[in-house]
């Protein structure tokens, strides 16, 4: 983008008379900036592929590497005090000439004191020779810590008016209660208190404004106003001491002559009434001031004009009036600096009041025609080409040597000039952007990085794409890429082994190297029952190595389960204890029950008959003939003593 500057008839913004549309008047010039606005089409985002990091690069992407080049002109502006209209009043009253006691020419910021910005190394303040800034840190002379001697420091001495000149019937009032103190002495712990007041007004009126710019010794308060005394009274403004650029004659005598009109009929230091004696209306906020309340006045707008305590501020920067210092234009109030720039330029390198000629404007600022300089070198850059970097012009020349990027490819500066191609924090020229392989340009074309190294797509595929395990093929740009365990796919070749059908994004089983879709896997390789012949999914029995749904394993018989049950089985069948027994078992020859046998039960047998161990028993005495001798009667058996009485009364 670059940025012109064009002259425009001057405006002070002024109310003017009727003959305000002079020969002189329009003479009168004024500079604004032109930017020549373009829009740009981007690139819709590329989508490129899921192993290739193929990547597009155009100067479009990349216009955050491209600085804006600007370019300042020179404005001239007939000055003439008969065209600023704040000048009407007789300026040569001796009266008023002695009320002004301009003080010695001290600075606010003495040598080596430190730098109050964080982070910041400065070895302690030096001023810049022309800037408003420190030479060693170049942050803002208001960033450092001000001199030891500025809390006896206030507002009048700073301007040289003098006790005498303030408004004393309303110190008359509060001398009549109590103690008062003089403009801006140390006292009661503050170190500016607003005169004339006793100590409990002075705490009433420090109550009523904010706690962060109450002015207690040794506070952050403190600070705030010793760094409001520097920024809404510049020194330069005040005195000619101070002003060391005014180059000839006719700008001092400007000079002199617009603060003399702005000390008669706009500079005054207002005061605090601890009572008034009427109600009036808070000129900023507009809400009520009661009767025998406190209010500040501005003697300028007579004593019927009041405000809160904190209302007392500003129009511009909505600052706390500084010591209750103020300006006023058309009814309204400023500090000294922005009443200052409502008539006049202020350069925005030294913080002096424009009173030449010729001045320069410049990032909406304006600027000494010879101090729209390089933030680095100084050199000017009035009608040269710059470069804004953090809020700062640069020279071509410096801001080639401090920020240009060095190329990738060549190793040489990327000046602005060039367009500047970046990717992963590297840089490249236009020219330089080239495949490391076949060379040819790669702006507006997609490539691959490998190594720190860049490839067109093509050379890229052939030296280090990764192919398919499915087919054997390459990885192309655009293509999908599934991976299992260090293998990688097409997604058409991501497929089940059995059915060979696209598995994409759906869940599988691998086996053996292979994998298989749900369905196939558990055809071809789940568990079945052997009895039904259908898959186990939970819950499954296993007998003789061989699995069974627990619904199927059951008594071939009576078809009771016999999951968790004693059961024997017959030509590989189970049976339950009790369909076992009745369908296969020894019968005992005494109670005619089945011998199962389970639990390890034992049984005597005899030729063709068996017993139960309990059942083997003498048929004439019961006595256990277990482990003892028998002797057979016909389906009986008997103990020999029995066998020998049965026999003797046979043959008697």
């Amino acid at each position: 983008m670059t940025m012109l500057a064009t002259v425009h008839p001057y405006s002070n913004n002024n109310k003017s008379s009727s003959n305000s549309s002079s020969d002189a008047d329009k003479h009168i010039m004024k500079i604004t900036d032109v930017t020549d606005q373009y829009l740009e089409e981007k690139d819709g985002e590329i989508q490129e592929g899921s192993l290739v990091e193929y990547c597009r690069i155009d100067h479009h992407e990349n216009a955050k590497y491209r600085p804006e080049i600007c370019l300042a002109d020179r404005i001239v502006k007939i000055t003439s005090l008969e065209h600023d209209d704040f000048i009407k009043t007789d300026i040569s009253s001796e009266h008023y000439k002695t009320m002004l006691k301009y003080s010695a020419c001290d600075e606010d910021v003495d040598l080596g004191r430190p730098c109050l910005s964080l982070n910041c190394k400065c070895t302690g303040f030096k001023p810049h020779p022309w800037r408003k800034v420190c030479a060693h840190c170049k942050c803002d002379r208001t960033d450092h810590e001000t001199a030891s001697r500025s809390r006896n420091f206030t507002a009048s001495k700073r301007i040289g008016i003098s006790l005498p000149q303030l408004k004393m019937s309303s110190i008359a009032v509060a001398q009549s209660t109590g103690r008062t103190d003089a403009p801006g002495s140390i006292s009661h712990g503050y170190s500016w208190v607003p005169p004339g007041l006793t100590r409990l007004k002075v705490e009433e009126y420090m109550s009523q404004l904010p706690n962060h710019v109450v002015p207690r010794v040794n506070s952050n308060g403190e600070k705030f106003r010793e760094k409001q005394l520097m920024l809404q009274l510049p020194r330069q403004d005040l005195s000619l001491a101070y002003c060391k650029h005014l180059s000839n004659n006719v700008e001092r005598k400007l000079y002199e002559e617009f603060i003399n009109a702005r000390n008669e009929i706009a500079l005054d230091i207002g005061f605090v009434c601890p009572v008034i004696p009427n109600q009036m209306e808070c000129k900023k906020c507009r809400g009520v001031l009661e009767r025998n309340e406190m209010a500040v006045i501005a003697p300028k707008l007579g004593e019927s004009s009041g405000w809160h305590p904190a209302c007392f501020t500003c129009a511009t920067c909505e600052q706390l009036l500084i010591d209750l210092t103020y300006c006023v234009k058309d009814g309204i109030i400023y500090c000294e600096r922005h009443y200052a720039e409502l008539h006049k330029p202020r350069c925005n390198a030294c913080d002096e009041l424009i009173f030449a000629g010729e001045y320069t404007k410049a990032m909406n600022k304006d600027w000494h025609s010879d101090h729209f300089c390089c933030w680095q070198c100084d050199n000017t850059l009035t009608g040269q080409r710059y470069i804004l970097r953090d809020e700062h012009p640069y020279c071509i020349k410096c801001y080639e040597d401090i920020f240009a990027n060095t190329c990738d490819e060549c190793a040489k500066a990327i000046g602005i000039d060039s367009k500047d191609l970046s990717y992963r924090d590297k840089h490249w020229h236009e020219d330089c952007f080239l495949c490391n392989m076949c060379k040819i340009s790669l702006v507006d074309k997609p490539f691959g990085s490998k190594n720190d190294r860049i490839f067109c797509s093509n050379c890229y595929d052939q030296a280090f794409a990764t192919r398919c395990d499915g087919c054997g093929e390459i990885f192309r740009a655009g293509m999908k890429k599934m991976e299992y365990k260090g293998k990688q796919w097409h997604d058409k070749c991501f497929c089940c082994a059995l059915c060979k059908t696209p598995i994409g994004t759906k869940s599988f089983i691998p086996k053996n190297d292979e994998v298989y879709c749900a369905s196939c896997y558990e055809e071809k390789f789940a568990t079945r029952c052997c009895k039904c012949k259908k898959v186990i999914s939970t819950g499954g029995v296993t007998y003789k190595n061989e699995p069974w749904h627990r619904e199927c394993f059951c008594c071939t018989n009576c078809n009771t389960s016999l999951a968790g049950q004693r059961f024997t089985s017959k030509d590989e069948k189970p049976y339950c204890a009790n369909c076992y027994g009745e369908l296969f078992a020894k019968r005992c020859n005494a109670c005619v029950k089945p011998i199962t046998g389970i639990g390890g039960a034992k049984f005597i047998s005899f030729e063709d008959r068996h017993w139960h161990n309990d059942c083997f028993i003498c048929a004439q005495c019961s006595a256990s003939l277990v482990g003892k001798g028998f002797i057979t009667d016909a389906a009986d058996i008997l103990c020999p003593e029995c066998a020998k009485a049965r026999l003797m009364a046979a043959n008697s």
